[in-house]
């Protein structure tokens, strides 16, 4: 991996990559520069056949303050081909974390605001320490939030999502938890722990399983189960058990041992 100036990359565990976000002085907002690196990575690691799941972390007292402030005023003295290609930038980074085909998991301390909110809600979970706050904040700076919209209406739902974007409130862990933003709230003492217990809980299922997860789940809408989605349903689970990894699982399971990909 080419040197990073943004993000500290290490192997939490085995089979488990943690990418933290290292500008603790501006509270890992990130800018052009983050932005590049973070999906160069995730590129990267989604495809390397030795990381099972991705950790995303913020270095020091806060997980993301979003966008950097002095990347906003370039912004907003920039022509207009410059800020299009910009924001598709922005948009083509959480698309890639979206869509990674590895369990991801973000661990939120301090301040999640604007695109760190996005950042946490285009992880598969979310868990936060009990001193965390979130805010949509970017309505005070006179700009929507745009690209992590869909992100957070999917988390949270439409209804809530306009709420956070047009108040800009802050709210609290134990209220994010409450919305479904994030999946877990503990003391910021326990934060570690309770990752990685999750992660010893992500390393029990089978990794060709949770890639097929991922990308089934991101065809099903809140809805009508239409014959169109009991079709895609009934095409996915015929071609996955007859893999080698689900006749493992259930040989492991029937001879009451671990299965192989269980380190």
């Amino acid at each position: 991996m080419n040197e990073l100036k943004t993000l500290r990359i290490s192997l939490r565990s085995t089979g488990v990559a943690q990418v933290m976000m290292s500008r603790p002085a501006v509270f890992n907002a990130f800018d052009e520069v983050m932005i590049a690196e973070l999906e160069a990575v995730f590129i990267e690691l989604g495809a390397d056949p030795s990381v099972r799941m991705i950790v995303i972390a913020g270095e020091g007292k806060n997980f993301s303050a979003g966008a950097d402030l002095k990347w906003m005023q370039r912004a907003s003295t920039a022509s207009r081909e410059w800020n299009l290609d910009d924001a598709r930038r922005f948009a083509s980074m959480l698309s890639r974390i979206d869509t990674c085909p590895k369990p991801t998991l973000a661990r939120v301390q301090g301040a999640a605001l604007g695109g760190g909110v996005g950042l946490a809600c285009v992880c598969d979970i979310a868990i936060a320490s009990d001193n965390a706050s979130f805010a949509v904040s970017e309505a005070r700076f006179g700009i929507p939030p745009a690209v992590i919209g869909p992100y957070l209406t999917n988390a949270i739902g439409k209804r809530q999502s306009k709420r956070l974007a047009l108040t800009t409130t802050r709210i609290s862990a134990v209220e994010a938890l409450t919305i479904g933003l994030v999946q877990q709230v503990v003391t910021l003492d326990q934060l570690d722990v309770a990752i990685d217990a999750t992660i010893r809980e992500l390393l029990i299922g089978g990794p060709a399983a949770q890639s097929e997860i991922k990308a089934l789940y991101a065809q099903l809408a809140v809805g009508a189960v239409t014959p169109e989605v009991r079709e895609l349903t009934a095409q996915t689970i015929c071609r996955v058990r007859g893999t080698d990894e689900a006749r493992e699982g259930f040989s492991a399971f029937l001879g009451k041992r671990p299965a192989n990909w269980i380190f």
